[in-house]
């Protein structure tokens, strides 16, 4: 009996051996890409653990963000996911930067947090605030307490702004090397922005904290920018797809990009894009992806008018920084069958 339970512990050890081991660093909004990662990822137990989920300011203030996580995980019933906040703004940029911005160089795209309320936290559509409440203010040192316990094993799926991790990488610079690899949504290489006409939101949000990341000395970086999120278009037709399937999590896409962004219930000509969810799908098929490029990257953090953009990385002055691989291409089809297979499941 002894000899059988610990068979049975060595097969399981074995098999989550063979797992990645993710930190899920979002900016979440109600559902829409962050969400859909976050479960593509949770409905694939044997390849990816999610240790842990830190929430950074982006898409909405970190609180309301929690907020949102906390609902996708009940609607799960994953009560053993931690979810924890951390920056409470960006390194330095402020609403105030923001707006002055659009007055002086025209209208923003998206301005993300910037135009909400930091102390308003609302339940999500239908439902009431979660009963869960995440770990305030314990992001940075989350990150930095598993990486330094698994050495080379933790992947970063970066999917917001990288404030939480840019402080976790001048508070124990030794950990950039102990990072397996930071696979993130970000940046635009030759493709306009869509927060400022020069630069991609989540850069832009923090153009300091993804300067610290681009600049690293992390293994490995992968990086979707913009330029392969254009190529990962959803319309009304993918929209029906999923929810012709009747789930709480398939009411929750229909709430999210039907009603609001991109709106396929109002508008059915409509266009959106997967967006966070190629990161996330990278973990489980990499397969997807057709092309990729290796680039030394930098980001302009001098305020003006190209602030938050992607530009070449001058390495006379950073020698150590490690290169980043540019997704470029992919395989839409291959990509929308695992987006719908995971999507659709039922718990």
């Amino acid at each position: 009996m002894l000899r059988l339970a610990a068979g049975i512990l060595l097969a399981t050890a074995l098999w989550a051996a063979g797992r990645d081991t993710v930190l899920f660093d979002t900016d979440s909004g109600l559902f829409g890409d962050d969400g859909a990662a976050l479960v593509m990822l949770l409905r694939s137990p044997a390849q990816v653990t999610v240790a842990g989920i830190t929430v950074v300011p982006g898409n909405v203030w970190a609180a309301q963000g929690a907020e949102y996580m906390l609902h996708i995980l009940d609607l799960l019933q994953r009560p053993q996911i931690q979810v924890y906040t951390g920056a409470r703004t960006p390194l330095v940029h402020t609403a105030a930067m923001a707006h002055e911005a659009g007055r002086r160089w025209g209208k923003l795209e998206f301005m993300g947090a910037f135009a909400d309320n930091p102390a308003d936290v609302k339940p999500a559509p239908g439902a009431k605030l979660s009963l869960r409440r995440p770990h305030h203010e314990g992001a940075v040192e989350f990150l930095i307490s598993e990486i330094e316990r698994h050495p080379g094993e933790v992947t970063i799926l970066a999917i917001g702004p990288m404030t939480n991790i840019a402080l976790a990488l001048r508070l124990r610079p030794e950990i950039e090397t102990r990072i397996k690899r930071i696979v993130f949504m970000g940046g635009n290489v030759q493709v306009a922005g869509n927060a400022s006409a020069s630069a991609e939101f989540n850069f832009w949000f923090d153009p300091e904290a993804a300067r610290i990341v681009l600049r690293s000395r992390i293994p490995q970086k992968l990086m979707f920018g913009l330029d392969i999120c254009h190529t990962a278009v959803l319309r009304k037709a993918e929209f029906d797809r999923i929810v012709a399937v009747r789930t709480p999590i398939t009411d929750l896409f229909r709430e999210d990009l039907g009603n609001r962004y991109p709106g396929f219930l109002k508008h059915p000509e409509a266009t959106g894009y997967m967006w966070d969810s190629l990161a996330a799908a990278y973990l489980l098929d990499p397969g997807f992806v057709t092309k990729s490029e290796t680039r030394y990257l930098d980001v302009l953090t001098v305020w003006g008018r190209f602030y938050g953009s992607t530009v070449p990385l001058d390495r006379r002055s950073v020698p150590d920084a490690t290169p980043v691989t540019v997704m470029q291409e992919l395989n839409f089809k291959r990509l929308f069958g695992l987006y719908h297979d995971r999507l659709t499941r039922q718990d």
